[in-house]
């Protein structure tokens, strides 16, 4: 289980790093169905593997820091084992997210986590200009390169995921979208499949459930080993809240339920 639950704690603790922001990039000056986070704003799920109820805990938070040219989003995920599984399993995360306001380019990304003496610390920068991406490794140089940019605007799964609050997508209805994931770019195609249930610590909530996958080039990185990822967005009221992810493994699938919620500023 300690393996199994490292990868989906990584997993999350970097796609949903982004995954907060990239949806809130569209900034403070731009109309609330353009964000998936705002300033203030903070999601904290609770974390399960399988039948093991409470392995750690996700928290997310945005907020816009600088003044004029300046102001940017920094969207920062932090990721920990809890109870007491972290005896057995001593993982930490955090991961931080940087775009530009009030256009919601994302400027750069960045990972550390550890899990006993496993040190994971990577970051990439963005140049539009050159159309390129600049991954750095700090663990490991060797493979750190430079990513050409195909077209679009990237984002991050968790991100583009959170996005989906304002897309007001129907069962059957689909939207495409640029995701990188640690030094690979994916796009992905994001649809509504259905309507479902889901309890949390701050409500029941109807949700529709939306499902990412590469549909339209061949399959990378975790999708081709098999993983699987859904999202729940409440349609209850106008907050539209991701209320809970799913990432599934071929050896098993963890599952991420909102814990608690703090609105914007």
């Amino acid at each position: 289980m300690p393996a199994a639950a490292n990868a989906f704690l990584r997993i999350f603790g970097r796609t949903v790093l982004v995954c907060a922001a990239a949806a809130a990039c569209a900034g403070a000056t731009a109309p609330a169905s353009m964000m998936g986070l705002r300033d203030g704003e903070t999601l904290t799920y609770s974390v399960r593997w399988g039948l093991i109820p409470t392995v750690g805990r996700i928290k997310i938070a945005a907020e816009a820091i600088g003044y004029g040219r300046e102001d940017v989003l920094r969207v920062t995920t932090t990721t920990w084992s809890w109870g007491p599984v972290r005896a057995i399993f001593p993982f930490d995360g955090r991961g931080e997210s940087v775009y530009r306001l009030p256009t919601g380019v994302l400027l750069s990304a960045s990972e550390w986590s550890t899990y006993r003496n496993k040190v994971v610390r990577n970051s990439v920068v963005f140049d539009y200009g050159g159309s390129k991406a600049v991954y750095t490794d700090e663990i490991h140089p060797e493979k750190s390169k430079t990513i050409p940019m195909p077209g679009g605007v990237p984002s991050d799964l968790i991100l583009a995921l959170i996005q989906t609050r304002y897309w007001n997508l129907r069962i059957g209805e689909q939207r495409d979208a640029l995701i990188i994931f640690e030094d690979q770019f994916y796009p992905l195609t994001i649809r509504a499949e259905q309507v479902d249930y889901v309890i949390t610590a701050v409500g029941v909530f109807k949700a529709l459930v939306l499902v990412p996958r590469m549909e339209k080039t061949p399959q990378l990185g975790m999708f081709r080993r098999g993983s699987t990822v859904r999202v729940w967005i409440e349609t209850d009221d106008d907050r539209h809240l991701p209320v809970r992810f799913e990432v599934g493994f071929r050896f098993g699938s963890g599952t991420a339920t909102l814990l608690d919620y703090t609105p914007p500023k």
